[in-house]
């Protein structure tokens, strides 16, 4: 398999709310290390808004206006992690062509299924 060569998508956005891209080949620049710790934020910052609003849809007594705060919370967490899956989608390994069947799909070995 082959490193996917495209650019980076970054984890924040630019000016306008335009997506802001990373061409570099080395995962340990500054900025490389800097959009992997802002993924991992975002990440975490999406469980506990998870468990959170486990919390306040289990309270019968949440207040219509909590649930909107929560609804546009969570809509902010989807996309930040929607951005993230995309960006670590395009940077997944492509495989070889010998690797694949004629239809251009991977193929497993028969003695792959015992």
């Amino acid at each position: 398999m082959t490193a996917h060569s495209e650019l980076r998508l970054l984890p924040w956005s630019g000016p306008d709310g335009k997506p802001c891209y990373l061409s570099t080949d080395d995962d340990s620049s500054h900025l490389s290390r800097l959009a992997d710790s802002t993924e991992a934020i975002q990440l975490g910052l999406a469980s506990d808004l998870a468990t959170r609003a486990l919390e306040v849809l289990s309270d019968e007594k949440t207040a219509p206006e909590d649930l909107r705060n929560l609804s546009a919370n969570l809509v902010g967490a989807l996309r930040d992690i929607l951005r993230v899956a995309t960006s670590r989608g395009h940077r997944l390994p492509t495989p070889q062509p010998s690797a694949q069947g004629g239809d251009g799909n991977p193929q497993l070995p028969a003695a792959a299924f015992g």
